[in-house]
């Protein structure tokens, strides 16, 4: 099948979902020649990815375990103005520099191709920008989520640290959701993982209508958060991100919109997300299972049919998670950007499991009325108004994800 001076599979992306459907198929089918073409100057980019224990079945915990990870097994905090909570949930971290070490010694010789930029992408191959092309037989395009008009919601923003402190931390567990912060611009907490006795990671996050990152305003407030916890020192990363809250659109239109025939489409790009929390992680290591299955059954899978596959695997993904994109529009237009935490902060209130669950996409209709039933956080009138008024699309045409530096 392989193609001469090309590849059987070629990978355009090489972030977390392409490298995880290039691993998948290296383990399940060897014969395979699968290319990964990646922009950056190494696989996954500059990110952190975290997940619950509970959210991967054990088929996806076996191909996650080899990774070196950030592991705690003593759960996780919340912390809200009234409400503060221990969860018993183990939680796990890896950072893009230990992805792309795994996938360089996991992978056969060759498969990763960095510093190579696409031009265009072909069912019967890449071409890239410097010129040159590699054949190939299956084409699947990895890349990340672009702005669209065909979908609507807000932005999660964020800007994270890692620090080595100058003395113990003396944590010993994450705390995913400190909320107990100032509210002024929206849904805002602070992210902490305790990565070692004397480093840690901190992230300031905002939910937000617009997708502008203030650099400068979200550094000061790392600075002033680091402070206030007698945390001092070396600042050894610094990344930053705006992800897409999903509450609605026109799915089939934006597929059609991104659509090459013969081109299969995963991760982010390709609706492979969380609607609400902007989660991946469980979402691409489902998907490089169910591709490395397909070729394991039929070796001769073509990129029509893969194509098929996948984006019928993103239609049936968006239509499970409607109530997530349902509670997006309830904490965009129900309540104003002071008062969104409310949200969040009655959710923490709930059992165990119906967070391992929502957390996963995998919300039970019993769950979901739980968490609608009973005093709501926000105003029932305009929480009705907010479910049937459609949020900003996700690009207008003059909007910008824009990094104030």
């Amino acid at each position: 099948m392989e193609r001469s001076n090309g590849c059987d599979v070629a990978i355009v992306g090489g972030g977390l979902a392409g490298g995880l459907i290039a691993l998948a198929l290296a383990e399940r089918c060897p014969g395979l020649h699968v290319r990964v073409i990646e922009g950056g100057a190494a696989a996954g980019g500059h990110h952190r990815w975290s997940w619950f224990a509970s959210d991967l079945d054990p088929a996806g915990t076996r191909l996650m375990a080899p990774f070196r990870m950030a592991q705690w097994h003593e759960g996780y905090e919340v912390a809200f103005p009234r409400h503060c909570r221990t969860l018993q949930t183990p939680y796990r971290s890896l950072a893009s520099r230990d992805f792309a070490a795994h996938l360089a010694t996991a992978l056969p010789a060759g498969t990763l191709a960095t510093g190579q930029r696409v031009a265009g992408l072909a069912a019967d191959g890449v071409t890239l920008a410097e010129g040159g092309r590699v054949p190939a037989g299956v084409v699947i395009d990895c890349r990340g989520f672009q702005p669209t008009a065909r979908l609507q919601g807000g932005w999660q923003v964020f800007l994270g640290r890692h620090l080595r402190t100058d003395r113990p931390h003396g944590l010993t567990r994450p705390t995913i959701m400190d909320a107990t912060v100032d509210q002024t611009d929206g849904y805002r907490f602070v992210y902490v993982l305790p990565l070692a006795a004397d480093e840690v990671f901190i992230e300031d996050t905002y939910y937000q209508d617009a997708p502008v990152l203030d650099r400068p305003l979200l550094s000061g407030r790392l600075d002033a958060y680091a402070a206030a916890h007698g945390w001092a020192g070396t600042v050894l990363e610094q990344e930053t991100g705006v992800l897409p809250v999903i509450t609605g659109g026109d799915f089939a239109g934006w597929q059609a919109e991104q659509r090459v025939p013969g081109v299969a489409r995963a991760g982010a790009g390709a609706g492979f997300v969380h609607p609400l929390t902007s989660y991946t992680l469980p979402f691409a290591v489902e998907t490089a299972l169910a591709v490395a299955d397909a070729f394991a059954h039929q070796p001769q899978m073509t990129g029509d049919a893969l194509a098929t596959m996948l984006e019928q695997r993103a239609a049936d993904h968006w239509r499970r998670t409607g109530f997530y994109r349902l509670l997006g529009s309830m904490l965009f237009g129900a309540a104003g950007p002071a008062e969104r935490y409310r949200v969040f902060e009655r959710f923490y209130t709930l059992s165990d499991p119906l967070i391992e669950r929502f957390y996963a996409g995998r919300s039970t209709w019993t769950d979901r009325l739980r968490v609608l039933s009973g005093r709501p956080p926000v105003p029932i009138g305009a929480a009705v108004q907010a479910l049937v008024q459609p949020r900003a699309p996700l690009y207008s045409g003059t909007q910008q994800q824009r990094d104030c530096a």
